[in-house]
């Protein structure tokens, strides 16, 4: 659904000799999603992120279906994405369009991307539904798209500024600030600064039973140490339009020094680790509509990361490791409409990554990557499909020992949506896709761990799902949805660590194999009553069977795989009245086992939360204030989402934002 806000409006009309004014009242317009995606995605958009007292994007997307969040805990803790348990190395995660990359593990931390300066984070299962785009865009198992607010300017409006404080539990202070600058009618400039300070420290209960899971060894309550965190992030853009196209670059940098408070076991409450991180990349976007016909799209990026990771020096095992990681990236996408209904693209990329660290023996590899995409798409009145096929070849070199073998694979993926009956109120879709994943520098060449034999690790999806959205007049219900999928996907060649020579040495070996059922649902609906008061409600619901195949004569053949659910959900209710608005949102997340084996002894219960949120704007002149208070887990739930990582229990937000 999309959402259009008018400001409250004067208008004057004359009426013989006299002039009189009417205010009307602010109206919200509410408009049926098309069906031009052929496999749309699942979206929330700024105002809908405002009030869901999430802290970091990796906190809003535990929203949406089919998702998985590893989360260890409190505000600086790290946090990936698994979308249909295929593994969070098989999520492409792209910024204002490019993607964000880890050759050393491929892991993206999504804490590190605030909310403040999002205009809309998308999910994709498959790939995007747009075959003009880069090479990357076809490469993932599915896609998370980022989008930074743009500006945007009303008739006469130059600058805007908006300051954001954020305090309350565990020593939380964030402000923020975002300034945007009208430089001319075809240029703007927008800038972006957040500090997060926070000790971290929050309660937890923690529990210890016997390998039967019956008789409770221990149960204690502790504080979290060493959680504290201090990061600052800064961007900045420069946009531009012109005849056909538009272009932008952009600039970011994060740095931040945290504690890692580490696992609770064995009554180990307390860790020293400390982790430094400093990343920063330049990037740019330029797109042009050459002709009627064709089309050019060019990125690129520069982007640098620094890890330092250290224990103490009374530590039994001392660390003191550093990482630097380069990568430099370029693409170029063309499309060509053969016909009205009938459009062509190939893309072309290339990305060389290095990286550095001061372990002994280490390789210092470095990667070269090139994608080749072909794609085309055919778009009738009731019918839409999109076919490619992406060819990617990788080359890599290191300094000393010896490096991989050279890597050459090609993957197709089919996508198909039709319109069954004359009005657009319902939708079937289905795809089909194969796709791999590269091992990670850490696989290949970690020291006495990494493997340079690796394999490639595939994934093949399939999906079929139905659409429903109905938009109603002069009722109550003003808006309805329903979407269900049902896929199957198989992840083979599964990069897996093995013991070595001995417990303390393991190896990286290619041996699993995970076949996925599944079903995701969600629902969406709208009331306005009396035109006064807008509810909207949106749920979802997953039903995943991830199961082990790797070996069968091991005991856990068969097994549902770790951390993932069989049954999860959410729920979101939200209320707007008057410049009142109020947010109710629950999560879900059912037993799961934390290990290969579904036995007892590695059972983890379920867990659920309740955050609820209120605010209110208040309007002078040209200046808006809003103002939230939040409370996050409202039932003071003491869970785990990863064994021996305690979230937090109940604990609050409150926001002040001043806009100009």
């Amino acid at each position: 659904m999309v959402f259009i806000i008018w400001p409250a409006t004067t208008i004057k009309a004359q009426q013989a000799d006299t002039i009189t004014t009417k205010d009307l009242r602010e109206v919200s317009v509410t408009a049926q999603r098309t069906g031009s995606e052929v496999s749309p995605g699942q979206k929330m958009d700024e105002k809908q992120l405002s009030r869901l007292g999430s802290h970091s994007v990796g906190d809003a997307i535990r929203f949406f279906s089919g998702v998985q969040i590893k989360d260890y805990g409190g505000i600086g803790g790290l946090k990936t994405v698994d979308i249909r348990s295929m593994g969070s190395n098989h999520t492409g995660v792209f910024y204002d369009g490019i993607e964000l990359g880890n050759a050393q593990n491929g892991q993206v931390d999504l804490g590190k991307f605030s909310l403040d300066n999002m205009e809309e984070i998308a999910l994709y299962n498959g790939q995007k539904s747009n075959i003009f785009q880069p090479a990357k865009d076809f490469g993932s198992a599915g896609s998370i798209y980022l989008t930074s607010l743009k500006p945007k300017f009303a008739p006469g409006e130059k600058t805007h500024v908006r300051a954001t404080v954020k305090t309350g539990s565990f020593g939380l202070f964030n402000p923020s600030l975002l300034w945007q600058q009208k430089i001319s009618d075809k240029i703007s400039a927008s800038f972006s600064s957040e500090w997060t300070s926070a000790t971290g420290r929050y309660k937890y209960t923690y529990a210890k039973y016997d390998k039967q899971g019956g008789t409770k060894l221990y149960d204690t309550s502790d504080y979290r140490r060493n959680s504290d965190v201090n990061a600052v992030r800064l961007e900045g853009g420069l946009n531009g339009v012109m005849k056909g196209g538009e272009w932008n670059t952009k600039i970011y940098y994060y740095n931040s020094e945290r504690g890692l408070p580490g696992f609770i076991v064995n009554n180990v409450y307390g860790h020293v680790d400390r982790l430094w991180d400093r990343s920063l990349f330049i990037q740019s976007s330029f797109r042009k509509e050459i002709t009627k016909r064709y089309s050019i799209l060019l990125n690129g990026k520069y982007a640098y990361d620094y890890t330092h990771y250290k224990t103490s020096d009374t530590a039994q095992f001392p660390v003191d490791n550093y990482y630097r990681q380069y990568e430099m990236y370029f693409s170029m996408a063309n499309q060509y409409a053969l016909t009205t209904w009938w459009t062509i693209s190939l893309s072309g990329d290339l990305q060389w990554n290095k990286l550095d660290a001061n372990l002994q023996e280490f390789s210092y590899p470095t990667r070269y990557t090139t994608l080749v995409a072909g794609a085309s798409a055919v778009n009738f009145k009731r019918f839409s499909a999109q076919a490619s096929i992406l060819g990617t070849f990788v080359n890599e070199t290191v300094k000393q020992n010896a490096a991989a073998p050279y890597q050459q694979k090609f993957t197709p993926a089919v996508f198909a949506s039709w319109q069954p009956f004359p009005t657009p109120d319902w939708h079937l879709r289905t795809f089909y896709k194969r796709i791999f994943r590269m091992p990670t520098f850490n696989d290949l060449y970690y020291t006495e761990i990494g493997n340079r034999f690796l394999k490639p690790e595939f994934a093949t999806q399939y999906d079929a799902g139905i659409t429903w959205n109905k938009t109603f007049t002069d009722k109550l219900l003003s808006i309805a949805g329903l979407e269900i999928d049902a896929y199957y996907n198989e992840v083979t060649d599964k990069i897996v660590a093995v013991p070595g020579q001995n417990q303390f040495i393991w190896t990286m070996m290619n041996l699993g194999k995970v076949k996925i059922k599944g079903v995701d649902v969600k629902a969406n609906a709208g009331w306005q009553i009396k035109k006064q008061v807008d509810i909207l409600l949106k749920a979802t619901y997953t039903f995943q069977e991830a199961r082990d195949f790797t070996d069968p004569t091991e005991g856990f053949y068969g097994d549902q795989i770790a951390y993932i659910p069989r049954h999860s959900g959410t729920l979101i209710v939200s209320a707007d009245y008057k410049g009142w608005e109020a947010n109710y949102s629950f999560i879900y997340t059912g037993e799961r086992y934390n290990a290969k084996n579904n036995i007892p002894a590695n059972y983890v219960p379920a867990w659920y939360t309740s955050d609820i949120s209120f605010g209110k704007q208040f309007n002078y002149k040209r200046t808006r204030v809003h103002v939230t208070a939040q409370v996050n887990n409202l039932a003071n739930q003491f869970y785990e989402v990863i064994q021996s990582y305690p979230m937090p229990g109940r604990n609050c937000r409150f926001i002040v934002a001043v806009n100009i």
